[in-house]
């Protein structure tokens, strides 16, 4: 055995040269983070795509089975054309509403709603429905245009919320301040959620549009908007979490709602 076989060292052959431990390793986050994005760009995409063409598919398996076949494209053409039912529903809806704009379409839909209003259980339905959709579709309303930050559900903690109006009626009546409604949403889903009339100097209005309130709603928090006021107002708080008990039972005195009954503050010591 010579000097040299002697000073090799053992394996020194079969590991390739430039070789790291975690080379492998290092391509394996490489390629998951690839994933990732992969699955970040395509979903949204795919998402959408999806669910439009379920929702397509949807009325055309509704719409064109009550149309004539010879009113068909595919009676015509060698293939099918998707989205014909949907095109004959936004005719017809626009047809609608261009009768209803006249004379006799008005009379006609005045002469209908007298009579859902004279079923015991249907008026109610009816009238619930059409004043959601008269609040929403109407462009003279911006009750779906702002969001705000209410203490919910107890003071020091803050809940998105979505402002639907002034309070009217008999809750209005009955509250000393002058109150607002807010539909305070649930994460994941919007669409549900409670209604609570609040204060209206409790209410913090944001700057974010309603669109990315519903955004960050969805997503839990992930989805968090940019705030696009000057950085004068980004550095100045205008609202604190932090409370005190002794000040919110002032508070609440101030108010007129005593927190003990009547004739027994005297017995109480001064918490201010």
């Amino acid at each position: 055995m010579n000097d040299t076989e002697t000073n090799t060292p053992q394996g020194a052959d079969s590991a390739p040269r430039g070789y790291h431990p975690s080379f492998g390793r290092r391509v394996l986050q490489r390629l998951r983070n690839y994933l990732i994005a992969g699955i970040l760009v395509t979903a949204p995409i795919g998402l959408t795509v999806w669910l439009s063409w379920a929702f397509v598919t949807w009325i055309d398996d509704r719409v064109m089975p009550l149309v004539p076949d010879v009113y068909h494209p595919e009676t015509y053409l060698p293939f099918t054309i998707p989205g014909s039912g949907l095109l004959i529903v936004l005719l017809g809806l626009i047809l609608i509403g261009a009768l209803t704009a006249n004379l006799l379409g008005r009379s006609f839909l005045r002469m209908s709603e007298r009579m859902l209003e004279r079923m015991p259980i249907i008026r109610g339905i009816h009238a619930t429905i059409k004043q959601v959709f008269e609040t929403v579709l109407s462009h003279q309303s911006d009750a779906f245009r702002q969001v705000v930050l209410v203490e919910y559900p107890r003071r020091g903690i803050w809940a998105l919320g979505f402002l639907t109006g002034e309070t009217l009626g008999e809750v209005q009546n009955l509250t000393k301040e002058k109150v607002l409604n807010i539909f305070l949403p649930t994460t994941p889903n919007p669409t549900s959620g409670f209604l609570l009339f609040v204060p209206n100097e409790d209410v913090v209005v944001l700057d974010m549009t309603v669109e990315e309130g519903i955004k960050m709603v969805m997503s839990g928090g992930i989805v968090t908007p940019t705030d696009r006021r000057p950085e004068a107002l980004r550095n100045t708080p205008v609202v604190s979490a932090k409370t005190f008990e002794d000040l919110d039972i002032l508070r609440e005195r101030n108010k007129g709602r005593p927190t003990v009954p009547a004739g027994a503050d005297d017995d109480q010591p001064d918490r201010a």
